[in-house]
C-alpha cells in the first residue's frame, strides 16, 4: 500500500517538494503539489483534465491564463498570520503561469474537470472564515472553494488548529458513496507547524481496522486520506495549519462521525 505519509522534497528546477498524482496516491480523482519559488521564477504548466485551484499559501505573484492576468496578487507573508489567502481556479485544457514577486510557497490543488466554469481570482474577502468546536477542539477554518462556488470536482479549505488542540475532531469520514447521509471523498492534508521544529499526530483508521496508521506529521508534511477517520492533534507549543483538498464521484461534503466518539458532540 502507498505510504499514507509523504514527505517534502528539496525543491527541483520548478520549486516542487510535493508531488502527489492520483496513480502515486492509488487513487482516482486529487492532484496535489506545492512549489517553493524565488523572487521572479516562474511556473509554467497546463491544467489538462484537470480543474486547478492555485492557493498561494504564502507571498505574491503574477498569474495568466490566456487572456486572464491576476496582477501581484497575495497578501500573506507568513501563513500564520492567519488570514485568508488569494487563490485563483482554472478550468481543464487550459495553460498558465505563475511568476513569483516574493518568495512564494504555492500549492496546486487539482480534479478532474469538465470545461464548466472560466478562471477567476479567489481574493481574501470572497472567502468564508468560520470558528468550530469548543474547548481544546476548537479550530478556524477558512473556505477558499466550498460546495456553494463554482467548481466541477474541487472542494478546498484550510485549517488553523491552536497548540494542544485537535481538528477533524471528532473523528469523521467520508467514504461511502451514501448520500445524503455520507459521500465518498479523498482528501490531502498538507501541514505547516508553528514554531517549524514541532510536530503534530494524525490517525487514519476504518471501523474494521484495516487501515489504521497514526502518523508524526512535521512541518511541510502531506497526509494522504484515502479513507476512513482522519483526526488531527497538535502538540503543547506548536500552532498547526492543515490545507485540505477533497474530490470524489460527487462533489458534496457530507461526512459521518465515528459512533464511538459522537458523544462528545452531544454532550
Amino acid at each position: 500500500m502507498t505510504s499514507l505519509l509523504i514527505h517534502p522534497t528539496p525543491p527541483d528546477a520548478q520549486g516542487t517538494v510535493i508531488d502527489v498524482t492520483p496513480a502515486s496516491a492509488g487513487w482516482t480523482h486529487i492532484g496535489f503539489r506545492v512549489h517553493r519559488l524565488a523572487r521572479g521564477q516562474r511556473l509554467e504548466a497546463g491544467s489538462g483534465d484537470q480543474e486547478v485551484c492555485l492557493v498561494l499559501i504564502t507571498g505574491r505573484a503574477n498569474v495568466a491564463c490566456g487572456e486572464h492576468r491576476f496582477a501581484d496578487i497575495g497578501k500573506r507573508m507568513d501563513v500564520f498570520e492567519q488570514i485568508p489567502p488569494y487563490a485563483v481556479y482554472l478550468p481543464n485544457g487550459v495553460d498558465y503561469s505563475v511568476e513569483a514577486t516574493t518568495e512564494l510557497e504555492l500549492a496546486v490543488c487539482a480534479a478532474p474537470g469538465y470545461g464548466n466554469h472560466v478562471p477567476r481570482l479567489i481574493a481574501p474577502e470572497h472567502i468564508r472564515q468560520s470558528t468550530r468546536g469548543k474547548g481544546t477542539n476548537t479550530r478556524h477554518v477558512h473556505d477558499i472553494l466550498p460546495e456553494t462556488e463554482a467548481a466541477d470536482s474541487l472542494l478546498v479549505v484550510e485549517v488553523f488548529t491552536p497548540a494542544g488542540n485537535w481538528s477533524s475532531y471528532p473523528p469523521h469520514k467520508h467514504d461511502a458513496d451514501n448520500l445524503p447521509h455520507e459521500s465518498q471523498l479523498e482528501e490531502t492534508y498538507y501541514h505547516r507547524i508553528n514554531p517549524s521544529q514541532g510536530f503534530a499526530f494524525q490517525r487514519v483508521y476504518t471501523d474494521d481496522r484495516s487501515l489504521d496508521e497514526t502518523m508524526a506529521v512535521e512541518d511541510g508534511c502531506c497526509v494522504l486520506v484515502p479513507g476512513g477517520y482522519h483526526p488531527v492533534g497538535a502538540a503543547h507549543g506548536y500552532s498547526l495549519y492543515y490545507l485540505n483538498v477533497m474530490a470524489g464521484p460527487k462533489r458534496v461534503w457530507k461526512f459521518h462521525n465515528d459512533p464511538d466518539h459522537e458523544w462528545l458532540i452531544k454532550t
